[in-house]
């Protein structure tokens, strides 16, 4: 599986982004959950959400509920994180990562996903 991540950029506090993540591969089809993970500088890599690939059922984390919505797109084997009301601590890498079931970690574990895109810079100046 290859996950490809794209949409980041300077924005301002208050603004809206939305990054995509493309699946490609032949074991694309295995993935049953896609997640979103950002890693601000000096911290460490933190869950931000997740989507079932099948279903669509989301969760979020707490710092991102109400702002942030993770979408998919079958047709084009897409997720989506649409980001709103933009904060300067939401400045970060954010990574997409794929979870095709068989690490069997909590999903907020960066150890639960096998694939990893290469990462999207999101900077939110205030």
């Amino acid at each position: 599986v290859q996950l490809q991540a794209s949409g980041g950029g300077l924005v301002q506090a208050g603004d809206s982004l939305r990054l995509s993540c493309a699946a490609s591969g032949r074991s694309s089809w295995t993935i049953i959950f896609m997640g979103w993970f950002r890693q601000a500088p000096g911290k460490d890599r933190e869950f931000v959400g997740r989507i079932s690939w099948s279903g669509g059922r989301t969760w979020y984390d707490d710092s991102v509920k109400g702002r942030f919505i993770i979408s998919r797109d079958g047709a084009k084997n897409t997720a989506y994180l649409q980001m709103n009301n933009l904060e300067a601590e939401d400045t970060a890498i954010y990574y997409c990562a794929a979870d095709t079931g068989g690490l069997g970690y909590e999903m907020v574990s960066d150890r639960a996903y096998e694939y990893w895109g290469q990462g999207t810079l999101v900077t939110v100046s205030s």
